[in-house]
């Protein structure tokens, strides 16, 4: 195979700040959540944010993008799927991108519009809370997939945040249906509370008939599935998901392959910011199970690295960081 992996999903430029919790009520802010706003909403939180906290830092950005930049870093071969904009922080992204070694081709997309950014607010308790302005990347379709990219890869990774537009969401089926015609395994994540909670029927949709793994957190389980029950839940999904992997924060995470669960361990940190904890859990498992890693071992190397995600401001962490991380697992 060409690619362990080929992402779907948002292209955003994130832009991080220390908050207060008065902050977000003042603001009406909801706080944990990724919440969708229009531009002129940004830009007014944008002012807002600058003039009482200041700028904690500015990186490329997206729940799969995340994903996928670990996956490189740790050294598997990648293919990110994405839009951009013709403008500076279109050109910042793209090049992003590339110095973590994801191959793209969104500069042959030569597109007019604006790129989506996403205001990243962490409280004291380390919770991360998001408003996006999805941009040009709310228009990606079928026409950006770059199908013979797809056709090379081992894994179709499809981030769970693009439910939100009707646009971006066919284009999500159009690539399942690739995938499935060529023998593609496909991989999914629910990305975030809010988009189980709103967007449960768009979701079921992305999944089709069936996923070969799955990742989502604890809340996004028991939300998706109306159940207040984690093994209810788990065995309602268990006819469309063949390997589940649920993080559960202080209390690991759980790996269900078919009737086999495996428990495993969280790593203590104290947590700054929890802004891409789930993203690095899912691009180091996916980097595990795609370079003959067991589930033990591919769950290790997740844990170890959100443990180290969240010990830090940022959604990304540097390829030293990855390697040294690699190096406790893999030996």
């Amino acid at each position: 195979m060409k690619y362990a992996v080929y992402g779907l999903g948002n292209a955003l430029v994130d832009k991080e700040f220390e908050v207060s919790d008065e902050f977000l009520a003042q603001n009406g802010i909801e706080k944990g959540f990724m919440t969708l706003i229009d531009e002129p909403r940004q830009h007014e939180l944008l002012a807002n944010l600058q003039q009482t906290f200041g700028l904690k830092k500015r990186t490329g950005g997206g729940s799969g993008a995340n994903s996928i930049v670990a996956i490189s870093q740790f050294g598997g071969k990648t293919f990110y799927a994405c839009k951009v904009a013709q403008d500076e922080a279109g050109e910042f992204y793209a090049s992003d991108l590339a110095k973590a070694g994801v191959k793209t081709r969104v500069n042959e997309l030569n597109v007019q519009g604006v790129t989506g950014k996403c205001l990243v607010m962490v409280t004291e308790d380390a919770e991360r809370t998001m408003n996006t302005f999805l941009g040009i990347t709310s228009d990606l379709s079928e026409r950006d997939l770059f199908l013979d990219e797809l056709k090379a890869a081992e894994y179709l990774y499809i981030e769970g945040y693009l439910v939100t537009s009707d646009v971006s969401r066919n284009a999500v089926m159009k690539a399942r249906q690739v995938a499935r015609d060529n023998h593609i395994k496909i991989a999914m994540t629910f990305s975030d509370p809010s988009m189980a909670k709103y967007f449960q029927a768009g979701l079921q949709e992305m999944m089709g008939d069936g996923l070969d793994l799955l990742f989502c957190n604890e809340e996004e389980l028991l939300t998706f599935t109306n159940t207040p029950d984690l093994m209810t839940a788990v065995q309602s999904l268990h006819p469309l998901v063949k390997k589940m992997v649920i993080t559960r924060g202080a209390k690991g995470a759980l790996v269900v392959n078919g009737d086999h669960h495996l428990d495993i361990a969280a790593v203590p940190t104290k947590a700054v910011d929890t802004n891409g904890a789930g993203d690095i859990f899912a691009g180091a498992f996916l980097y595990g199970v795609t370079h003959d890693l067991s589930d033990e071992q591919a769950g290790r190397l997740a844990s170890l690295s959100a443990s180290k995600m969240v010990s830090i401001y940022g959604a990304r962490l540097s390829a030293e960081e990855h390697q040294e991380i690699l190096k406790q697992v893999v030996r």
